[in-house]
C-alpha cells in the first residue's frame, strides 16, 4: 500500500517530533454530473476547482487550510452503480489511473494553496489486477505528488468496486496480511497521520479502529445515502451518529464531505440530492465542530488540533478506550468468514442480481450460526429491479443518453 512516512523508522520519528500548528479541515460537497466516459469528468474537476477557490478564500483568514477532503463521487458521480454496468466495461470506459491526468489538475491546486487534498475516485489498479477497478482513497501532498493510496474494504449492496478482499490471496501476495495492507496511514509533520475510509467502510466499527491501532489522528470518511443520512431525529442520521462513536471511541477527528445533488445522465432537467447533505467534521472526544445541511456546492470546515489530541490520548487514565482493550478476549470472533474471499480473483465481478444472492447465502450463514434469529413468519425480501426493461435499460442502449448530448453540443 502506499503511505509515506520518509523512510524512518517509528523510534526515529519520535527523536523528530516538533509540534503540529492548529489548521482548518475542509470538506467540499459539490453538485456532480454522471459520466459516460472518462473525458467528463473534466466538467466534475471545474465544479470542485471553484469550490476549493471558495474555500480557501473564505475560510482560509481564519487559520491556514492544510487538509481539503473530497466528497465520494465528486469526480465521476455514480453511473456504474446505477445503470449496473459490467465490472470490466466501467474499468475500461469510465474511470481513471493514479496518478493521471485527473489526479494532476487537483495537484496543481494542492501546489497552489500549500495544502493536502484527500479525495476518492473509482480508479484501476493494474500493477494489482488488470480488468478491474478500486473505489480508491488517496491524498496528494503539497507537492502535488502522491502520498497516500488505499482501496475501500466494504460495499453497499449496490457497488460494484472490486475490493481487496475480494482478491485477497493476490492482495495479501503483494501487500501482506497486516493491518497496514487494508488500512495504510499517511504520517506527516505537518497535519498529524491520515486514514482513508469511505462510505460503506464506515458502517463497520473495526474499520476506523484498525487505523487508529495503525496511528490514524484524522480519518477521513466521504458521503452516505439516504435514508441513513436522515435516519432518526438529530441531523445527520445514523451517518453522524457513525462518525460521532468512531470519533469518540477512537480519539480521532472524522472529516467527512457528502457529495452534492447528482445528474445521473444528461437528460435530466435538475439533480437529486440521493445523499441527504449533512457533511460534517467531527473531534476526537465525538464533538460535533463543523456541519452544514445542504450539499449544493457547500463545505464545512473545522479546527483540527493534533497536539490537543496527542496530550488527550497520552495523559488520560479514562476515556483513551484503546489503551486497556483486551484484545486476547475478541480474537477468535473473526475466525469463521462471513462474507467469502477472493470472490474475483479468477472471474469477472458480478452484476447486482448475482451479487444478492451472494449476501442472502451471508444471511443463511448467520443463521445456521446462531447469530441471527429466524423471524415466526418469512416474507420476501428486497431485489434489485432494473429502471426499465433490460433491453433498454443495459449499458449499450442508457450510454446513448451522452452520446447524443455530445454530438448536439449540449
Amino acid at each position: 500500500m502506499d503511505g509515506k512516512n520518509g523512510g524512518r523508522s517509528r523510534a526515529s520519528r519520535r527523536q523528530h517530533l516538533k509540534p503540529v500548528a492548529p489548521y482548518m479541515a475542509v470538506g467540499l460537497s459539490t453538485v456532480v454530473h454522471g459520466i459516460g466516459e472518462r473525458a467528463h469528468i473534466a466538467r466534475n474537476l471545474a465544479i470542485v476547482e471553484d469550490a476549493i477557490h471558495a474555500a480557501v478564500s473564505i475560510i482560509g483568514i481564519n487559520l491556514p487550510v492544510k487538509l481539503i477532503a473530497l466528497a465520494e463521487g465528486a469526480l465521476t458521480g455514480f453511473t456504474d452503480e446505477i445503470f449496473d454496468i459490467p465490472h470490466v466495461v466501467a474499468a475500461r470506459e469510465l474511470f481513471i489511473d493514479i496518478p493521471g491526468p485527473e489526479t494532476e489538475r487537483l495537484a496543481q491546486l494542492a501546489r497552489h494553496y500549500d495544502t493536502y487534498i484527500v479525495a476518492q475516485c473509482k480508479a484501476r489498479w493494474p500493477e494489482v489486477m488488470p480488468e478491474r477497478f478500486f473505489n480508491t482513497l488517496f491524498v496528494l501532498s503539497p507537492q502535488g505528488e502522491v502520498v497516500h493510496r488505499a482501496a475501500k474494504n466494504h460495499l453497499w449492496c449496490r457497488e460494484r468496486s472490486c475490493t481487496p478482499h475480494d482478491i485477497l490471496d493476490r492482495w495479501v501476495e503483494l501487500f501482506g496480511d497486516g493491518i497496514d495492507a487494508f488500512y495504510p496511514v499517511l504520517r506527516t509533520d505537518d497535519i498529524g497521520n491520515l486514514g482513508t475510509i469511505c462510505c460503506s467502510d464506515g458502517e463497520y466499527p473495526e474499520a476506523v479502529r484498525a487505523l487508529a491501532f495503525n496511528g490514524a489522528e484524522v480519518v477521513y470518511r466521504p458521503s452516505e445515502a439516504v435514508p441513513m443520512t436522515q435516519s432518526g431525529g438529530d441531523l445527520g442520521g445514523t451517518w453522524l451518529l457513525q462518525n460521532r462513536a468512531h470519533a469518540h471511541f477512537n480519539n480521532v477527528y472524522m472529516v467527512c464531505p457528502n457529495v452534492g445533488p447528482v445528474y445521473v445522465h444528461p437528460a435530466m432537467e435538475h439533480p437529486f440530492d440521493i445523499a441527504g447533505g449533512n457533511s460534517h467534521i467531527v473531534d476526537y472526544q465525538g464533538a460535533v465542530i463543523g456541519h452544514t445541511a445542504s450539499g449544493y456546492n457547500s463545505f464545512v470546515a473545522g479546527i483540527v488540533d493534533i497536539e490537543a489530541l496527542r496530550q488527550f490520548r497520552t495523559m488520560n487514565l479514562n476515556s483513551n478506550w484503546m489503551k486497556d482493550l483486551r484484545t486476547e478476549v475478541f480474537r477468535r470472533m473473526y475466525e469463521e468468514s462471513v462474507h467469502p474471499a477472493n470472490l474475483w480473483l479468477d472471474r469477472d465481478p458480478g452484476q447486482h442480481a448475482e451479487v444478492d444472492e451472494i449476501y442472502r447465502a451471508n444471511i443463511r450463514r448467520l443463521v445456521e450460526r446462531g447469530s441471527y434469529t429466524l423471524p415466526a413468519e418469512s416474507f420476501a425480501g428486497v431485489r434489485y429491479i432494473p429502471a426499465g426493461d433490460p433491453e433498454s435499460a443495459g449499458w449499450n442502449a442508457v450510454r446513448k443518453l451522452w452520446t447524443e448530448v455530445d454530438s448536439s453540443g449540449g
